[in-house]
């Protein structure tokens, strides 16, 4: 009874014709956080008080709804707008966080294609650029930190899918260029070992003349590795795999 007459409530004020019995509700419903009710109703207000001194307030309310709702390409739009229309307002901080923000929570999943991913960066990386001394700063570097595992992660999952499907020198060549472009990443350990393991498949199927040789680059591929990561995870395997390499080479010197 009393959600039916919530609801009954709510279709009243929303068939109202009277904008400031509108306004009233809009404002209760948005503090207390039904920001679905409160999102309805401010659509209905926002074009009726623009140019109003009003109007900053509405439309924040209005942008932050949308935010709060996750209907986040929205939110970006509405907070962009706001940005433009009130470029004096004491919230331009906070809504210029949020703008960014937004586009960070439509960053799809690092499978996917990230074109969104870098708006997102960009995004955030100009608001820190325009608020150096935000206390926003913090989270916009996690959330750069989040967004460009995500990018590093997509480009190290290609070169890993060559290694899959058999394709041992892309795989190689895709690492390599995964590694140059992204210094320091946290795949690194990960994908120095895919490399490690795509050329010694090519090592121990090679034809005899370059067998020996690609032998002992493994050899000195390994020592960076180790050199590198001295517990590697991989630890096991690689070591399995160099005593494979070790007898093999010592069969040359034979």
């Amino acid at each position: 009874m009393l959600l039916f007459s919530s609801c009954n409530e709510y279709q009243k004020v929303l068939n109202n014709d009277d904008m400031n019995v509108k306004y009233k509700a809009a404002e209760e419903y948005y503090n207390n956080g039904e920001y679905r009710r409160a999102n309805r109703l401010l659509e209905q207000l926002v074009p009726s008080y623009r140019g109003k001194p009003q109007a900053e307030r509405l439309v924040y309310f209005f942008a932050d709804s949308y935010f709060q709702t996750k209907n986040y390409y929205l939110a970006s739009y509405q907070f962009e707008s706001f940005i433009k229309s009130f470029p004096k307002s004491q919230k331009l901080e906070e809504a210029s966080f949020l703008a960014a923000k937004s586009h960070y929570m439509m960053s799809p999943s690092y499978s996917l294609d990230q074109k969104e991913t870098n708006t997102a960066i960009e995004k955030l990386q100009i608001f820190i650029n325009n608020y150096p001394n935000s206390k926003f700063s913090d989270e916009c570097n996690q959330l750069i930190s989040e967004l460009q595992i995500k990018i590093e992660k997509k480009e190290f999952e290609v070169a890993k899918q060559y290694y899959t499907i058999y394709d041992y020198n892309a795989s190689i060549e895709a690492v390599d260029n995964f590694i140059a472009e992204f210094v320091g990443s946290k795949f690194r350990e990960e994908a120095l070992y895919y490399k490690f393991l795509a050329s010694y498949e090519i090592a121990v199927n090679s034809i005899e003349s370059k067998k020996l040789e690609r032998l002992n680059e493994l050899k000195i591929m390994h020592s960076n590795i180790v050199r590198y990561y001295p517990e590697t995870l991989f630890e096991e395997d690689l070591n399995k795999k160099m005593e494979f390499v070790e007898k093999e080479i010592n069969t040359f010197a034979n």
